[in-house]
């Protein structure tokens, strides 16, 4: 298990449904060790901390496993090729993961790097911006379905990390798994 990318974004507006929306969905890989503080990384922004950002979901997670579903989506939906590869951050993910995926994480589960330790928060709500992110309406839906949501962590010791940094899962109390939580989220959902 370990981070293949470290990626950091600014809020922008956007032109999404004909409206001028803020937006800090697209996210950029970094190079080097990133700072990380109680409220995420240095150099991120989150656009609407309502439902991103603060201490409770100060960085996003996002598993690499899942791109090849993604990639494959996007080309069915024809807003991509079939050979289009997503770059690391597309999905607004501030680490891209390998070898952890939402149904081996539990709430409280911590993630200790080298230079920082992290906890498992709450998975990802998507939302019409990731719809846009996307290029497609039902990208949302498909994430409710798949599972593949991603998961919030907060910051139990700020530090540093950085890409290929290891992860070490330590687990938590194991009450409540990740998947399931997100799966009876979405289900509530109208």
């Amino acid at each position: 298990m370990k981070i293949i990318s470290v990626s950091t974004g600014r809020s922008e507006i956007r032109m999404i449904d004909g409206r001028a929306v803020p937006t800090a969905i697209g996210k950029s890989p970094r190079l080097g060790r990133v700072a990380v503080s109680l409220l995420g990384l240095s150099g991120d922004e989150q656009a609407d901390q309502s439902v991103h950002g603060g201490q409770s979901k100060a960085i996003y997670a996002y598993p690499v496993d899942h791109y090849p579903f993604w990639q494959g989506v996007r080309a069915q939906a024809r807003v991509a090729a079939a050979d289009a590869v997503l770059t690391h951050g597309f999905m607004g993910e501030n680490l891209t993961i390998e070898g952890l995926v939402e149904q081996h994480l539990w709430i409280g589960d911590r993630l200790r790097l080298p230079g920082c330790v992290l906890t498992v928060s709450e998975p990802r709500q998507p939302c019409y911006k990731f719809n846009h992110a996307m290029g497609f309406p039902q990208a949302s839906k498909l994430m409710a379905q798949s599972g593949y949501s991603g998961v919030y962590l907060a910051v139990l010791e700020p530090g540093t990390l950085c890409a290929g940094d290891e992860i070490k899962l330590m687990p938590g109390p194991r009450e409540v798994n990740l998947r399931e939580l997100f799966m009876a989220r979405m289900r509530r959902r109208p």
